[in-house]
């Protein structure tokens, strides 16, 4: 069973929001923080990414850009720019992005639940990205920002957030600079429907991490560190929870997460693409951009040419979670097998490209010559992974880009009472 429970947000007052909220901290660099930033005193990248109160050169893990993100916590708050709840509440966040809505439950997810594997993962930490993560949790004694968990689809929940959608007016209802994309917010304290919240979440085997691995095992690690720090520890301490918004499965949009590769490994073009022909079916699209049609089928990107790759049977299985997966696919039989490219998580003969940016970054990067050709790969589902995570294993690095991101700076958690 999964266990929640409200939490007292702290959040901008309505007028401030589009002052505060940003963009999440890992989706720009400090410089693109700065700019988007500028003067804007109230901006979250202040708490969230507070290099850009330092000179440029100044390293964002230096100890004194932990220190200035509290000192910004704690200036916002006494300025009124955040403002605690009076009341424990739920939330409801609901972002639209090309027409299509989805809702999400701001929750307080149970570090227990993290530590035991009720909440499931599906991607490998790194070390050092945790201990960041760490330091400005500990630093600023609250999770600034949440991790975004799926649930699996539930009548009852979808009942209760269409009420409050259809009968009340959102606390904060704007469009973000830069995408584009609409974001809602309303606040749930009623008591019968917090209770029904946290009842239909206690029937569910499993939460889902689908994007914030590293926060999410931060915020599990101080709240685990808190606990055995703490002489008195009961076990309902506000550290004892770390803040998720929550969606239902069935309505998360994951795009592309493509692949762009300096060099050929010593091959020639033509000699990459007989090698392709060993494990897939090439067939040469033209100038005309193409776009994966299904799972298996891939495209790539080659001197100014389209191609379709489609994986031969026997080159996959799709009884297994894993083996079943077009990254796992393009890892072993063309980045692995044929350019040599052993981790995708350190080698600098290849980079990433999120599918918000579409075929025509692909193109542009190859066409300019900093890489030698493109893969674009058809979207994992929400079901490739839950399968994976409910089987315990971890799927290959730069799998997923979910999109919208969340906003941050709309609701954070305190870990003290």
């Amino acid at each position: 069973m999964a266990t929640i429970r409200p939490f007292k947000g702290i959040r901008p007052p309505k007028d401030l929001v589009e002052k505060v909220e940003s963009r999440p901290y890992d989706v720009l660099s400090s410089e693109e923080a700065r700019v988007e930033a500028g003067d804007n005193e109230m901006s979250l990248y202040h708490i969230i990414k507070p290099e850009i109160d330092f000179s440029p050169e100044t390293s964002e893990y230096d100890p004194k850009v932990y220190e200035q993100a509290a000192n910004n916590f704690k200036k916002f708050q006494d300025k009124g720019w955040l403002v605690q709840d009076e009341k424990p509440s739920y939330y409801i966040y609901a972002q639209t992005m090309n027409g299509k809505t989805q809702y999400g439950l701001v929750v307080g997810a149970f570090v227990d639940d993290y530590l035991n594997g009720t909440i499931k993962k599906h991607e490998l930490t790194r070390k050092d990205k945790e201990e960041d993560r760490m330091k400005h949790v500990r630093v600023n004694d609250a999770n600034i920002e949440p991790v975004f968990f799926a649930y699996p689809d539930n009548k009852v929940l979808d009942e209760l957030i269409n009420k409050y959608v259809k009968n009340h007016a959102p606390e904060y209802d704007f469009i973000a600079p830069i995408d584009g994309f609409g974001h809602q917010f309303w606040v749930i304290s009623d008591a019968n429907d917090i209770d029904v919240i946290t009842k239909e979440f206690a029937k569910m085997p499993a939460l889902y991490i689908a994007d914030g691995h590293h926060r999410s095992a931060a915020a599990a690690l101080v709240g685990a560190e808190k606990a055995k720090n703490n002489s008195n520890h009961k076990g309902d301490e506000e550290y004892n929870y770390f803040m998720a918004v929550c969606f239902q499965a069935s309505q998360l949009t994951i795009l592309d997460y493509n692949r762009v590769v300096k060099d050929l490994n010593g091959l020639t073009s033509a000699q990459f693409l007989e090698k392709l022909e060993q494990n897939f079916d090439v067939k040469k699209m033209g100038k005309e951009m193409y776009h994966p049609t299904g799972l298996h089928n891939f495209s790539l990107y080659l001197d100014g040419e389209w191609y379709s790759l489609t994986a031969k049977k026997g080159t996959y299985n799709d009884a297994d979670p894993i083996g079943v997966l077009d990254v796992d696919i393009s890892s072993r039989l063309i980045l692995d097998e044929i350019l040599g490219i052993k981790d995708l998580r350190t080698d600098k003969r290849i980079d990433f490209v999120g599918g918000i940016r579409g075929l025509n970054e692909l193109k542009e990067r190859v066409d300019r010559g900093e890489m030698k050709m493109a893969l674009a790969l058809y979207p994992v589902s929400m079901q490739q992974i839950m399968d994976i995570a409910d089987s315990g294993k971890i799927m290959p690095p730069k799998a997923t880009w979910f999109e919208p991101k969340l906003r941050s700076g709309l609701v954070i958690h305190k870990l003290s009472d």
